[in-house]
């Protein structure tokens, strides 16, 4: 029986990852979680975060979900590959658990000339290698430098994405970026609630740097997927239906998801542990 897309994150940001599906996908049903009781996952350990996204992966195949998207990119470094190796093989072999490390890495060296990245994301990203390692495998030429930035989540999460206290830590993070090279001429913003800071990141940005959002690359991977694997396409069901669901409370989520989503939604709450 076809069942709703799952899309998951730790909080609010895997909801500018949903709006692109929504847009590039529009027929299928989609449910999104935000274990947002949790969040943030940026800083806890590899363990941590694995324990937590299976707890919500098992949730979505409780749903009835075959195929469920981690639109979060420290889930999907820290836990995405045990996951795919060691769980499904018994929670559900013909179910798929997919990211968005590799949509992106499959494509972000094609942006760039002179064959130099950087990358911004939370700690636990970061720490994971996970974008060298995978852009290594598509653009072995490629040299690909990280900064990590712990305060960019917790202003967003706290509504201070706009403000003039955002400044700060916004050009310190790029400042710092830029002082490992001057020759990066694409910048990829590898968490999801990164795009909310979109306009003060491009003011404090390089001439010429052009930013790399992940939610068109990885909408667009997603339709590709589903037209090579028609048997997991049949398995989504397409009724322009969405459901939210939050572990934390759903008028607060309501409130900060209309951010992300672009559009006012209805959540319910749920438990995972």
């Amino acid at each position: 029986m076809a069942a709703p897309i799952g899309v998951f994150d730790s909080g609010y940001g895997g909801l500018t990852i949903l709006k692109e599906l929504k847009k590039q996908l529009p027929n299928y049903d989609y449910i999104y979680l935000g274990d947002n009781a949790r969040a943030p996952y940026g800083t806890r350990s590899f363990e941590t975060v694995y324990q937590y996204t299976l707890e919500a992966v098992n949730w979505f195949f409780d749903q009835g979900c075959e195929l469920v998207i981690l639109a979060c990119n420290t889930a999907s470094a820290k836990a995405l590959r045990n996951i795919q190796q060691k769980d499904l093989p018994h929670l559900g072999p013909n179910k798929r658990v997919l990211g968005v490390i590799r949509p992106t890495t499959e494509v972000l060296g094609n942006f760039t000339t002179t064959q130099q990245v950087g990358i911004m994301g939370t700690l636990g990203t970061v720490q994971s290698n996970s974008y060298p390692i995978e852009l290594a495998k598509f653009f072995p030429g490629l040299k690909v430098f990280q900064q990590a930035c712990p305060m960019w989540v917790p202003l967003i999460e706290n509504g201070e994405f706009d403000h003039p206290g955002a400044d700060y830590f916004v050009k310190q993070y790029i400042d710092e970026l830029f002082k490992q090279s001057a020759d990066i001429d694409s910048l990829l913003l590898a968490c999801t609630h990164y795009p909310l800071l979109e306009a003060k990141i491009r003011s404090f940005l390089p001439p010429g740097v052009k930013l790399v959002e992940q939610g068109e690359l990885v909408a667009s991977s997603l339709v590709k997927y589903l037209k090579t694997h028609p048997d997991m396409a049949l398995k989504c069901s397409q009724n322009k239906q969405m459901a939210f669901f939050t572990t934390d409370e759903p008028a607060l989520f309501e409130k900060q998801a209309s951010l992300f989503f672009g559009q006012k939604i209805e959540a319910k709450h749920t438990d995972l542990a």
